[in-house]
């Protein structure tokens, strides 16, 4: 996409040597070379003659005569009231040895992609009205450099809701504002880390970054096995790690909540191993047939830390996360955001807080809600008609699923052949953390549901039975 730079916008870097020949040939040689290398687009915007030249130094005449050349051999286009503009040039690339042809891949139609919320219902009237109300009312004090923990009015409002909706008790001094939950995560990990705490368990399945994340802030990651119960806690006592990063409420990817027996245990367990709970709080909000699952940070306040973010609820690309921790690790994660990123945006914290407090917040999330319980039902009785009942799993809540497969399918096989018919998904695999052979899971696909129109979902379940079928064909 080319930009569209306006009439003042910046300068072309030309450089020129006095003493190596006419300066009109040399301005010539650098933008043609600049044009033809992608380095200026397809109709971008070049300098205005008399700017260019007293940017260079140069008499206007000579960047007239350079832009005249340059229109006669075809780089650029000039149009009156729209000054001179690079034209549609071929690109001259290095020679690249090739092995062999490849098949052009089929876009894709259908895209099951886990984690994604519906973008197209994302409330952009309600932020652009948030993100002016706190351009208003900020104070001035509050453009310079803010606490390292972030806005005291944002941490106010999210543990205010994480106590109301989710059953916690953190206060504002409890929660540190950050650039959404991967940072969140980092910088808990490298303070646990300087609180000797050397191993950490995952789910597994579970999503597999969490296991590079930890070994960047210097933490051994162990896998501890998931059932229908959620995370087996006797074989996380059986790892010897003191610390472990669940997803409770609706577990990513099986879709199975932790049992209320489990909870009690893990909380038990913190307390003999004087370990932490890390809660990934990350799609709770999404439910449809169960009752509210409450947040372990409220249960054991002192032993769980609680992250969350906006990226499922409203968009990714809203870069606005907390953390929600015991008092003797608070000021250790606000240090480690000081010196690594110094905090998102105060303006964007304004905003989202504005946004919560005025109800706007829980209206989308009503909202989208109904939305995707009507996803999930056209997924739930396209998945019983292609594949027959009791196959689809983990829709009490949340945007994905997870869909098991006929026993002695390849998933490796599946998701191939699928992609070859313009449907991306994921197979459970994808998500282990153990190598494979490793008490294998039975073979299942990971369905997110939350981008996919209804039309979608049914196109995208029947070619994964056309898929399934032509595996088993084959």
């Amino acid at each position: 996409m080319t930009v569209k730079w306006g009439r003042g916008g910046p300068d072309l870097l030309v450089t020129l040597d006095r003493s190596a020949g006419p300066l009109g040939i040399q301005i010539q040689d650098q933008v043609r070379a600049a044009i033809r290398g992608r380095r200026l687009g397809a109709g971008e915007r070049l300098p205005s003659s008399r700017r260019l030249a007293d940017l260079l130094g140069v008499s206007r005449g000579t960047v007239v005569d350079v832009y005249e050349q340059l229109l006669a051999e075809g780089y650029v286009e000039s149009t009156v009231g729209s000054g001179t503009r690079v034209a549609a040039v071929p690109a001259v690339e290095p020679a690249r040895q090739t092995f062999g042809s490849a098949s052009p891949s089929r876009p894709v139609e259908v895209d099951f992609e886990y984690g994604i919320p519906d973008l197209g219902s994302v409330p952009l009237a309600d932020w652009s009205w948030a993100v002016s109300e706190a351009t208003r009312t900020l104070p001035t004090a509050g453009l310079g450099d803010e606490d390292p923990s972030g806005s005291r009015h944002l941490r106010e409002v999210v543990t205010a809701y994480h106590r109301r909706v989710r059953s916690g008790c953190a206060v504002a001094a409890d929660a540190v504002v950050v650039s959404g939950f991967r940072l969140g995560l980092a910088l808990t990990l490298a303070t646990l880390a300087q609180h000797g705490i050397q191993c950490i368990a995952l789910e597994d399945p579970g999503p597999r970054e969490h296991d590079i994340i930890a070994r960047r802030a210097g933490l051994s990651a162990v896998p501890v096995p998931v059932d229908e119960h959620g995370l087996d806690v006797n074989r996380l006592r059986e790892t010897g790690a003191r610390a472990v990063l669940l997803t409770p409420a609706h577990q990513c990817p099986t879709g199975v909540a932790l049992g209320p027996s489990r909870r009690r245990d893990l909380v038990a367990w913190a307390d003999e191993v004087d370990g932490v709970i890390l809660e990934d709080d990350y799609d709770a909000e999404f439910r449809y047939d169960r009752q509210p699952v409450g947040s372990l940070q409220g249960l054991n306040p002192d032993r769980v830390i609680a992250l969350g973010s906006v990226s499922k609820t409203l968009a990714p690309a809203i870069r606005l996360g907390w953390v929600l921790a015991p008092p003797r690790f608070v000021p250790g994660i606000a240090e480690e955001q000081r010196l690594s990123s110094r905090g998102a945006p105060m303006l964007d914290q304004e905003a989202l807080a504005l946004l919560m407090e005025s109800g706007r917040f829980d209206r989308h999330l009503r909202r989208v809600r109904e939305i995707y319980r009507a996803r999930r039902d056209v997924l739930t009785a396209e998945t019983e008609r292609a594949f027959g009942p009791d196959r689809l799993h983990g829709l009490a809540a949340g945007c994905h699923a997870l869909l098991h497969l006929p026993d002695g399918t390849s998933e490796r096989a599946v998701v191939s052949t699928a992609a070859a018919m313009g449907v991306r998904v994921n197979g459970l695999t994808h998500y282990r953390f153990a190598p494979a052979g490793t008490e294998p899971h039975p073979p299942a696909l990971v369905l997110g549901f939350g981008n996919v129109s209804e039309l979608r979902i049914r196109r995208g379940i029947r070619t994964l039975a056309e898929a399934v079928q032509t595996v088993h064909n084959g």
